[in-house]
């Protein structure tokens, strides 16, 4: 019976890598019996997600800039420079 995580040939594709990049994967699975295609599924997914996040990260330090640029450049705050 052949495993479920096995891919047609028709969905395959060969791709060659750098022997230390074959062996920073090795080391990278989560089970001994872990296929490359899973795991770099798993990358690739949680590469998009940070990247998602990162993109939010940095929306919102554009969007506050304006605020705290205000409020550095306060001439309140020039009082304390002088106690």
């Amino acid at each position: 019976m052949p495993a479920t995580n096995t891919i047609p040939n028709k969905d395959a594709s060969t791709i060659q890598l750098r022997k230390d990049v074959i062996t920073l994967l090795k080391q990278a699975k989560e089970y001994e019996r872990q296929t490359y295609n899973e795991l770099i599924e798993k990358m690739a997914q949680t590469f998009i997600s940070l990247r998602k996040r990162n993109q939010y990260d940095e929306f919102l330090h554009k969007v506050q800039q304006p605020k705290v640029r205000e409020l550095w450049d306060s001439s309140d705050d020039d009082a304390w420079d002088n106690v």
